[in-house]
């Protein structure tokens, strides 16, 4: 079974920093490209950055470039998304998930390959 466990999450003023973790367990996670999503109420979810397997390509959306940054740990079998100076517009859920590959439009295998994410706040 598939498990992917995000933490890290949290409230923070504008301005601040989050560091998210995902930790996979079920997978050989060193094969898989892994990403992390958001969505805010009442929005489309949207692909925030992706890593290779070996974590020499990342991805990330125009609006997070220079503030967030991926990472992963093959040992672990964890991946990292460390936010920084963050925006009340970064508010929403942050899903990891499993991908088909790590590219401008990439998207996660199954629902089965996606953790149930933590939320992130930031206050203006």
């Amino acid at each position: 079974l598939v498990k992917l466990v995000e933490s890290g999450g949290g409230s923070v003023q504008a301005g601040g920093s989050l560091r998210l973790s995902c930790t996979a367990s079920g997978v050989v996670f060193e094969r898989y490209s892994m990403g992390w999503f958001r969505q805010a109420p009442g929005k489309e979810r949207e692909g925030v950055s992706c890593v290779t397997w070996g974590g020499r390509t990342t991805y990330y959306i125009d609006s997070v470039k220079g503030r967030f940054t991926i990472s992963r740990d093959n040992a672990k079998s964890t991946t990292y998304l460390q936010m920084n100076s963050l925006k009340p517009e970064d508010t929403a859920m942050y899903y990891c998930a499993a991908l088909n590959g790590c590219s401008s439009n990439f998207t996660y295998i199954s629902d089965n390959y996606r953790g149930q994410g933590t939320q992130v706040t930031v206050s203006s």
